[in-house]
């Protein structure tokens, strides 16, 4: 039987599916960036009203890593040729604001206006920089900030920018001073950065080792006692353990917990607080490699498609890709929760 609570979006990327990414204010416009070289933006609807369906996409000269929005109706994205693109979503027009000199592999917009003079866009490279812009300006300026690692993942809560970067290595950044890095760190986990998520006091990783650690911006040393880590997305088959990385995380806006997804084809929802898994929903036909909520907290995106991790034997084995939208109930909701 269908379950009423899981829709599909229709015309889904034809490779693997790089980033998802929600309006900050609107609950029900949503971009998708994949290894296809597009950009695409949907209208999600609801199951008794206007249905979902594809508004606009963007094509581009090679595989897009990234993307985000402004408001909902700009977006930015980035990838492979280097390049940063404004995404005119109204008109389907795109700008070139300028460029790294190697892939664009994350982004994020502020819109902390007491922390910065404009709303920035801040990007992150395979070129171990970092770059600042107005995407505003006539022409965009742009500040760089080198970082000591290649750039995996960023993420944003309030002034605090979170860099994850080869070598286990981490740097977070107040934006109102790029020029150093306010803290510098070593993943807590043993293996290699694969997703990160902030949330308001700190932020959770994961490795392709199907680990996830809990961290919290507070250096002190009683802050610091409460970081942890924790084995996921594993199965034992034929008393073989089997172990997958963790290819997205997500913070619900409203309830601080946090969704994670793998390459085990799984999603599930964690209440890190008591350190305690609410809910896995059930699984995928392929690995999930992106997931977001929605900014009201009401859905969850879900990128779903072949990712490359058993090659390309893989591909042809499961071939296909799927944009999921699930509906929301209490599973995200903690159960001592009296907000």
């Amino acid at each position: 039987m269908a379950d009423p609570s899981y829709s599909i979006l229709p015309s889904p990327p034809f490779d693997t599916i790089s980033s998802v990414r929600y309006s900050p204010t609107d609950p029900d416009k949503l971009l998708v960036s994949s290894w296809d070289t597009s950009v695409r933006f949907y209208h999600v609807g609801e199951p008794n009203g206007k249905p979902s369906e594809q508004l606009a996409k963007f094509e581009h000269r090679a595989a897009i890593l990234t993307c985000c929005f402004s408001d909902s109706t700009h977006g930015f994205s980035g990838g492979l040729d280097a390049t940063i693109r404004h995404l005119e979503i109204g008109t389907e027009k795109i700008a070139t604001i300028g460029s790294h000199t190697d892939a664009v592999s994350g982004m994020v917009y502020s819109t902390e206006s007491s922390c910065v003079a404009f709303n920035a866009l801040v990007s992150g490279s395979w070129d171990c920089s970092l770059r600042l812009w107005d995407p505003r300006a006539a022409t965009p300026q742009q500040t760089v900030t080198t970082t000591p690692e290649r750039v995996y993942c960023l993420d944003m809560t309030n002034h605090n920018i979170v860099v994850a970067m080869a070598s286990r290595l981490f740097n977070i950044y107040d934006i109102r001073n790029m020029s150093t890095p306010a803290q510098q760190r070593e993943s807590s986990l043993k293996y290699m950065t694969r997703s990160l998520a902030c949330m308001s006091d700190g932020y959770a990783t994961a490795s392709v080792e199907g680990r996830i650690a809990v961290e919290y911006f507070d250096p002190s040393p009683t802050a610091q006692a409460k970081k942890y880590a924790f084995k996921c997305h594993r199965h034992t088959v034929d008393d073989v353990d089997q172990v997958y990385p963790v290819n997205s995380l997500a913070f619900h806006p409203v309830y601080n917990t946090f969704a994670s997804a793998g390459s085990d084809a799984t999603v599930s929802i964690w209440d890190h607080k008591v350190k305690k898994r609410l809910r896995q929903y059930p699984k995928f036909n392929n690995p999930v490699g992106a997931v977001a909520f929605n900014c009201d907290g009401t859905r969850l995106a879900v990128g779903v498609g072949y990712n490359w991790d058993m090659g390309e034997k893989g591909m042809h084995e499961k071939p296909g890709t799927e944009i999921g939208i699930r509906r929301l109930g209490d599973e995200v909701k903690p159960k001592n929760w009296t907000g």
